[in-house]
């Protein structure tokens, strides 16, 4: 792989994991809730996840879920169906000590698994694969390569996320810790998980 490969590679991993995105929007969440400690378990699980997806499309699914709309199919109603389970969380949830109802939480085997049901994961995945890896007389080495690169913006992006949510967590909960920000602070990011949701569906 040359510099301007590998330059490219940068560029894209930076725009895609830092743009707004289901990974994202919950790292934000847990931080705002929580505070950075306990998202730790889903900041953790996020690169995990997706570089085991990556490693899943380099040895063909990917091609295979491109060949097979029914599958395709499959997997876009499945990750709108978690994405809108997760909004109806955030939008529920309320911090430790609150009996209303129950607090926000994402473990590290969800964290993991929703990488296999987000389409902006497999987006990139798939092309990164496409651009980078298949096809190469090099394919393994390139793999090598691409993989702690990935690994590191995908950590980098979210634990970013969720630190910006946890030192927003003071100024959230409001005078007298009402927690009327944060309430509405959940909101928002369980409508931009349905936004998400709705544009997995028709991507």
């Amino acid at each position: 792989m040359n510099w301007q490969e590998f330059t490219a590679l940068l560029l894209l991993a930076t725009a895609m994991s830092f743009s707004p995105g289901p990974n994202t929007t919950l790292a934000t969440a847990l931080g705002a809730n929580h505070g950075l400690r306990p998202a730790l378990p889903f900041i953790f699980a996020v690169p995990v996840g997706w570089c085991a997806l990556l490693l899943v499309c380099s040895m063909g699914l990917g091609a295979l879920l491109l060949a097979v709309p029914a599958l395709s199919w499959a997997v876009k109603v499945i990750g709108v169906a978690y994405l809108l389970w997760l909004a109806f969380k955030i939008y529920r949830s309320r911090p430790p000590g609150e009996t209303d109802a129950a607090p926000l939480t994402v473990s590290f085997k969800q964290g993991v698994a929703l990488q296999f049901v987000n389409i902006k994961a497999w987006m990139l995945a798939l092309t990164i694969v496409s651009s980078w890896i298949a096809g190469r007389t090099d394919p393994a080495v390139r793999l090598a390569v691409v993989l702690p690169v990935m690994l590191v913006y995908a950590f980098a992006s979210n634990l970013t996320y969720a630190l910006m949510g946890s030192l927003l967590r003071d100024w959230l909960r409001g005078p007298a810790n009402t927690n009327r920000r944060l309430a509405w602070f959940n909101r928002v990011m369980a409508g931009v998980l349905v936004l998400t949701a709705i544009w997995m569906l028709f991507a």
